[in-house]
Protein backbone atom coordinates (compact mmCIF):
# COMPACT_ATOMS: atom_id res chain seq x y z
CA UNK A 1 0.00 0.00 0.00
CA UNK A 2 2.74 2.05 0.58
CA UNK A 3 4.11 1.66 -2.66
CA UNK A 4 0.45 2.37 -4.08
CA UNK A 5 0.44 5.55 -2.16
CA UNK A 6 4.05 6.76 -3.33
CA UNK A 7 3.40 6.52 -6.98
CA UNK A 8 -0.10 8.14 -6.41
CA UNK A 9 2.07 10.71 -4.96
CA UNK A 10 4.11 11.35 -8.08
CA UNK A 11 1.93 11.32 -10.05
CA UNK A 12 -0.66 13.48 -8.84
CA UNK A 13 2.65 15.88 -8.40
CA UNK A 14 3.47 15.59 -12.02
CA UNK A 15 -0.22 16.49 -12.87
CA UNK A 16 0.30 19.33 -11.05
CA UNK A 17 3.57 20.25 -12.64
CA UNK A 18 2.23 20.34 -16.15
CA UNK A 19 -1.09 22.83 -15.17
CA UNK A 20 1.72 25.31 -13.32
CA UNK A 21 3.87 25.37 -16.69
CA UNK A 22 1.13 25.67 -18.89
CA UNK A 23 1.09 24.62 -22.42
CA UNK A 24 5.33 24.13 -22.57
CA UNK A 25 5.28 23.72 -26.45
CA UNK A 26 4.47 27.34 -26.99
CA UNK A 27 5.80 29.40 -24.48
CA UNK A 28 8.57 31.77 -25.19
CA UNK A 29 12.05 30.69 -24.14
CA UNK A 30 14.28 32.93 -22.32
CA UNK A 31 11.91 35.18 -20.56
CA UNK A 32 13.84 37.27 -18.33
CA UNK A 33 12.86 39.74 -15.09
CA UNK A 34 12.26 42.90 -17.40
CA UNK A 35 9.68 40.91 -19.76
CA UNK A 36 11.71 39.98 -22.64
CA UNK A 37 12.38 36.67 -24.38
CA UNK A 38 15.22 35.65 -26.53
CA UNK A 39 12.71 33.38 -28.75
CA UNK A 40 9.33 34.17 -29.18
CA UNK A 41 6.85 32.01 -29.62
CA UNK A 42 3.13 31.93 -30.74
CA UNK A 43 1.25 29.41 -30.31
CA UNK A 44 -0.72 27.36 -32.97
CA UNK A 45 -4.32 28.58 -32.94
CA UNK A 46 -6.41 24.71 -33.99
CA UNK A 47 -4.62 23.34 -31.67
CA UNK A 48 -4.11 25.77 -28.86
CA UNK A 49 -6.65 28.20 -28.73
CA UNK A 50 -10.12 28.18 -26.41
CA UNK A 51 -11.28 31.28 -28.83
CA UNK A 52 -10.41 29.77 -32.11
CA UNK A 53 -13.03 32.45 -33.71
CA UNK A 54 -10.71 35.56 -32.12
CA UNK A 55 -11.82 39.23 -31.80
CA UNK A 56 -12.34 42.40 -33.70
CA UNK A 57 -10.42 44.62 -31.82
CA UNK A 58 -10.77 48.18 -30.79
CA UNK A 59 -7.63 49.76 -32.70
CA UNK A 60 -8.03 53.39 -29.82
CA UNK A 61 -7.79 50.46 -26.92
CA UNK A 62 -4.90 48.68 -28.92
CA UNK A 63 -2.97 52.02 -29.55
CA UNK A 64 -3.35 52.70 -25.64
CA UNK A 65 -1.33 49.67 -24.71
CA UNK A 66 1.73 50.63 -23.30
CA UNK A 67 4.78 48.74 -21.41
CA UNK A 68 3.64 49.01 -17.57
CA UNK A 69 0.15 47.79 -18.19
CA UNK A 70 -0.94 45.20 -15.33
CA UNK A 71 -3.16 42.15 -16.31
CA UNK A 72 -6.05 44.03 -14.95
CA UNK A 73 -5.57 46.75 -17.69
CA UNK A 74 -4.81 44.90 -20.52
CA UNK A 75 -8.39 42.58 -19.78
CA UNK A 76 -9.87 45.94 -19.84
CA UNK A 77 -8.52 47.15 -22.92
CA UNK A 78 -8.67 43.77 -25.00
CA UNK A 79 -10.49 40.97 -23.16
CA UNK A 80 -8.96 37.71 -21.92
CA UNK A 81 -6.48 35.99 -23.84
CA UNK A 82 -7.69 34.16 -26.25
CA UNK A 83 -4.97 31.18 -25.07
CA UNK A 84 -4.85 28.74 -22.20
CA UNK A 85 -1.52 30.22 -21.03
CA UNK A 86 -1.17 28.47 -17.69
CA UNK A 87 -2.66 28.77 -14.26
CA UNK A 88 0.71 29.81 -12.12
CA UNK A 89 1.00 33.50 -13.34
CA UNK A 90 2.01 33.13 -17.11
CA UNK A 91 4.44 35.43 -17.85
CA UNK A 92 2.63 35.66 -21.56
CA UNK A 93 -0.54 36.85 -22.80
CA UNK A 94 -1.54 35.83 -26.65
CA UNK A 95 -4.64 36.89 -28.41
CA UNK A 96 -5.98 36.04 -32.30
CA UNK A 97 -7.61 39.62 -33.93
CA UNK A 98 -8.64 40.49 -37.02
CA UNK A 99 -8.66 43.66 -38.87
CA UNK A 100 -10.56 44.61 -41.87
CA UNK A 101 -8.69 45.27 -45.37
CA UNK A 102 -9.87 48.97 -46.86
CA UNK A 103 -10.68 47.03 -50.64
CA UNK A 104 -12.52 44.26 -48.65
CA UNK A 105 -11.65 41.43 -46.79
CA UNK A 106 -9.83 40.71 -43.33
CA UNK A 107 -6.48 40.22 -42.13
CA UNK A 108 -5.75 37.88 -38.80
CA UNK A 109 -3.19 38.60 -36.93
CA UNK A 110 -1.52 36.75 -33.58
CA UNK A 111 -0.71 39.14 -30.77
CA UNK A 112 1.72 38.77 -27.61
CA UNK A 113 2.33 40.65 -24.48
CA UNK A 114 5.04 39.03 -22.50
CA UNK A 115 4.97 40.44 -18.74
CA UNK A 116 8.07 41.45 -16.34
CA UNK A 117 8.36 39.39 -12.82
CA UNK A 118 5.95 42.11 -11.38
CA UNK A 119 3.38 40.68 -14.09
CA UNK A 120 3.20 44.23 -16.09
CA UNK A 121 3.46 44.09 -20.07
CA UNK A 122 6.76 45.56 -21.38
CA UNK A 123 7.02 44.01 -24.59
CA UNK A 124 4.60 43.14 -27.63
CA UNK A 125 4.87 41.42 -30.43
CA UNK A 126 2.85 40.71 -33.57
CA UNK A 127 2.71 37.60 -36.23
CA UNK A 128 3.08 38.45 -38.56
CA UNK A 129 5.25 41.71 -38.01
CA UNK A 130 3.78 43.62 -40.32
CA UNK A 131 0.44 43.34 -38.62
CA UNK A 132 1.22 45.98 -36.17
CA UNK A 133 1.28 48.39 -39.11
CA UNK A 134 -2.40 48.15 -38.46
CA UNK A 135 -2.14 50.90 -35.34
CA UNK A 136 -0.47 53.88 -37.38
CA UNK A 137 -2.84 56.44 -38.34
CA UNK A 138 -2.78 56.98 -42.36
CA UNK A 139 -2.45 60.13 -43.88
CA UNK A 140 -4.36 60.74 -47.13
CA UNK A 141 -2.20 62.19 -49.52
CA UNK A 142 -2.48 65.40 -50.90
CA UNK A 143 -4.73 64.30 -54.02
CA UNK A 144 -7.69 62.50 -51.75
CA UNK A 145 -7.52 65.38 -49.83
CA UNK A 146 -11.08 67.25 -49.45
CA UNK A 147 -10.75 71.04 -50.36
CA UNK A 148 -10.43 72.92 -47.41
CA UNK A 149 -13.65 74.91 -46.33
CA UNK A 150 -13.73 77.86 -43.81
CA UNK A 151 -13.35 76.20 -40.10
CA UNK A 152 -15.44 76.37 -37.98
CA UNK A 153 -14.40 75.99 -33.89
CA UNK A 154 -15.82 73.00 -31.94
CA UNK A 155 -18.00 73.62 -29.15
CA UNK A 156 -16.53 72.04 -26.21
CA UNK A 157 -17.88 71.13 -23.17
CA UNK A 158 -15.10 70.27 -20.11
CA UNK A 159 -16.82 67.91 -17.05
CA UNK A 160 -14.78 67.24 -14.35
CA UNK A 161 -13.90 63.43 -13.70
CA UNK A 162 -14.04 64.31 -9.95
CA UNK A 163 -18.05 64.82 -10.61
CA UNK A 164 -18.44 62.03 -12.56
CA UNK A 165 -16.82 59.35 -11.38
CA UNK A 166 -16.10 57.46 -8.49
CA UNK A 167 -12.58 57.93 -7.39
CA UNK A 168 -10.17 55.84 -9.39
CA UNK A 169 -13.43 54.52 -11.52
CA UNK A 170 -13.61 54.22 -15.31
CA UNK A 171 -17.01 52.13 -15.80
CA UNK A 172 -20.98 52.61 -15.91
CA UNK A 173 -21.34 51.44 -12.43
CA UNK A 174 -18.68 54.20 -11.53
CA UNK A 175 -20.77 57.02 -12.37
CA UNK A 176 -21.69 59.17 -10.15
CA UNK A 177 -25.95 60.01 -10.02
CA UNK A 178 -24.82 64.08 -10.85
CA UNK A 179 -22.80 62.85 -13.36
CA UNK A 180 -25.58 61.19 -14.94
CA UNK A 181 -27.75 63.65 -14.80
CA UNK A 182 -24.75 66.22 -16.87
CA UNK A 183 -24.75 63.62 -19.10
CA UNK A 184 -28.70 63.42 -19.64
CA UNK A 185 -28.45 66.92 -19.72
CA UNK A 186 -25.34 66.59 -22.51
CA UNK A 187 -26.60 64.35 -24.68
CA UNK A 188 -30.02 66.24 -24.80
CA UNK A 189 -27.86 68.89 -26.34
CA UNK A 190 -26.25 67.02 -28.97
CA UNK A 191 -27.74 64.74 -30.65
CA UNK A 192 -28.32 66.59 -33.86
CA UNK A 193 -24.96 67.12 -34.50
CA UNK A 194 -22.97 65.88 -37.27
CA UNK A 195 -19.83 64.32 -34.81
CA UNK A 196 -18.74 64.19 -31.18
CA UNK A 197 -15.53 63.39 -30.05
CA UNK A 198 -15.21 62.44 -26.30
CA UNK A 199 -11.56 62.99 -24.53
CA UNK A 200 -10.43 61.88 -21.31
CA UNK A 201 -7.61 63.33 -19.70
CA UNK A 202 -6.05 62.64 -15.94
CA UNK A 203 -3.99 63.94 -12.95
CA UNK A 204 -0.19 63.37 -13.45
CA UNK A 205 -0.33 60.48 -9.87
CA UNK A 206 0.09 56.91 -11.31
CA UNK A 207 2.18 55.86 -14.26
CA UNK A 208 1.97 57.05 -17.69
CA UNK A 209 0.33 53.24 -18.86
CA UNK A 210 -2.29 53.80 -16.38
CA UNK A 211 -3.28 56.92 -16.68
CA UNK A 212 -3.31 56.73 -20.53
CA UNK A 213 -5.52 53.47 -20.02
CA UNK A 214 -7.83 55.14 -17.01
CA UNK A 215 -8.69 58.20 -19.81
CA UNK A 216 -9.59 56.21 -22.64
CA UNK A 217 -11.94 53.52 -20.33
CA UNK A 218 -13.62 57.07 -19.11
CA UNK A 219 -14.38 57.99 -22.42
CA UNK A 220 -15.59 54.91 -23.66
CA UNK A 221 -17.89 54.65 -20.52
CA UNK A 222 -18.83 58.39 -21.53
CA UNK A 223 -19.68 57.28 -25.16
CA UNK A 224 -21.55 54.67 -24.17
CA UNK A 225 -24.30 56.42 -21.58
CA UNK A 226 -24.09 59.19 -24.76
CA UNK A 227 -25.38 56.17 -26.54
CA UNK A 228 -27.74 54.89 -24.47
CA UNK A 229 -28.95 58.45 -23.90
CA UNK A 230 -30.12 58.70 -27.92
CA UNK A 231 -26.35 60.31 -29.70
CA UNK A 232 -25.92 57.90 -32.31
CA UNK A 233 -23.16 55.41 -31.86
CA UNK A 234 -21.60 55.59 -34.95
CA UNK A 235 -21.27 59.46 -34.87
CA UNK A 236 -18.86 59.41 -30.74
CA UNK A 237 -15.18 58.93 -31.62
CA UNK A 238 -13.25 58.38 -27.95
CA UNK A 239 -9.99 59.24 -27.49
CA UNK A 240 -7.49 58.55 -24.05
CA UNK A 241 -4.45 61.48 -23.57
CA UNK A 242 -4.08 60.48 -20.20
CA UNK A 243 -1.56 63.18 -18.39
CA UNK A 244 -0.65 64.70 -21.84
CA UNK A 245 -2.18 68.13 -21.63
CA UNK A 246 -2.49 69.24 -17.91
CA UNK A 247 -4.32 72.60 -17.32
CA UNK A 248 -2.64 73.37 -14.26
CA UNK A 249 0.42 72.33 -12.68
CA UNK A 250 0.78 71.58 -8.84
CA UNK A 251 3.79 71.35 -6.36
CA UNK A 252 2.31 70.93 -2.82
CA UNK A 253 4.42 68.51 -0.75
CA UNK A 254 1.21 67.09 1.08
CA UNK A 255 -0.64 64.78 -1.19
CA UNK A 256 -4.21 65.68 -0.03
CA UNK A 257 -3.13 69.22 -1.03
CA UNK A 258 -1.45 68.05 -4.24
CA UNK A 259 -4.49 65.89 -5.44
CA UNK A 260 -6.87 68.99 -4.88
CA UNK A 261 -4.98 70.97 -6.55
CA UNK A 262 -4.34 68.47 -9.84
CA UNK A 263 -8.20 68.57 -10.13
CA UNK A 264 -8.53 70.53 -13.26
CA UNK A 265 -6.48 67.74 -14.85
CA UNK A 266 -8.62 65.18 -14.30
CA UNK A 267 -11.69 65.91 -16.79
CA UNK A 268 -13.69 64.47 -20.10
CA UNK A 269 -14.17 66.85 -22.57
CA UNK A 270 -16.72 66.46 -25.23
CA UNK A 271 -16.22 68.83 -28.54
CA UNK A 272 -19.26 68.79 -31.10
CA UNK A 273 -18.89 70.15 -34.59
CA UNK A 274 -21.74 69.93 -37.33
CA UNK A 275 -24.92 71.18 -35.87
CA UNK A 276 -27.74 69.51 -38.02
Amino acid sequence: MTTQFHRFTAIAAGAAALLLQGCSSYVSRGITDDGKATEVIFPNIDNDAWLKEGTFPNLDNLRAVAPGVTKDQLYDLLGRPHFSEGMAGPREWDYIFHFRKAGGGVTTCQYKAIFDKDYKAQTFHWLPAGCGDVLAVRALPTAERPAAASPVAPRRTTLGADGLFRFDGSSLADLMPEGRRKLDVLAADIKATDAVKVIGHTDRLGSQAYNNALSLARANTVRSYLAQAGVPAQRIQVEGRGESEPKVQCAQARRADLIACLAPNRRVEIEVSGER
